[in-house]
């Protein structure tokens, strides 16, 4: 029983299976894009991916190392030149697999493996959404906030005619706060001159007493 084993021999031998899978990478690097089955496509996703991430560190020992894989000395030139400087940036996810449908004759699923840099009009279309917070309501809330809204709409309608109000201007209010100023004084001054008068008056009369008691004397 084959129970937990993924590894898809695809039909074939060892040494078969890897010619088969080293010849599909070295034409997808060179031609950014070929057309397989599905199963063939998966396979080849998990032996090319790792050489694409290898070729990021340029140096002769993973050229050697990519090479023995390969066995194709343009496609590893082509790998370490063009494709590590367009995918140096992405962090693994190097390939695509684009379904096509059934094949003519053994009715196998055929697909499109292809480079994801190098296809321009997924990169056009592809462009990062803005985050949005999802908030659901129930029926009743919006229904309760449908007519709530709708009265405070009409009084503000309504209020805003009498919303005027008459600013009085701050040179009068300068006089009246000056007028309520000077006022107190004044009445204090005439407090002070009555005090005065009554003062002198009582003086006065006694000074005519005086004058009448001399003249009734010599009178005598």
């Amino acid at each position: 029983m084959r129970h937990k084993k993924k590894f898809n021999h695809l039909g074939r031998k060892a040494a078969h299976r890897n010619a088969m899978l080293s010849n599909m990478a070295s034409s997808l690097i060179l031609n950014k894009r070929i057309t397989t089955t599905i199963a063939k496509a998966k396979a080849l996703k998990m032996y090319v991916e790792p050489l694409i991430t290898k070729s990021k560190n340029d140096t002769t020992h993973s050229r050697r190392i990519v090479f023995s894989y390969l066995q194709d000395k343009y496609s590893v030139s082509e790998l370490y030149r063009e494709v590590a400087a367009k995918i140096g940036k992405r962090p693994g996810g190097y390939t695509r697999i684009l379904k096509l449908g059934k094949r003519l004759g053994d009715n196998a699923d055929m697909c499109i493996i292809e480079l994801v840099d190098y296809n321009e009009n997924m990169l056009a279309t592809s462009k990062p959404k803005a985050k949005t917070t999802r908030r659901h309501r129930t029926k009743k809330s919006t229904a309760t906030a449908q007519t709530t809204a709708e009265p405070k709409v009409e009084a503000t309608e309504t209020a805003q005619p009498e919303a005027k109000v008459e600013e009085t201007p701050i040179t009068d209010t300068k006089k009246e706060v000056e007028t309520a100023e000077t006022q107190p004084k004044k009445e204090k001054k005439e407090d002070k001159t009555l005090k005065v008068k009554e003062e002198i008056k009582p003086e006065v009369s006694d000074k005519k007493e005086d004058k009448t008691s001399e003249e009734e004397k010599k009178a005598e």
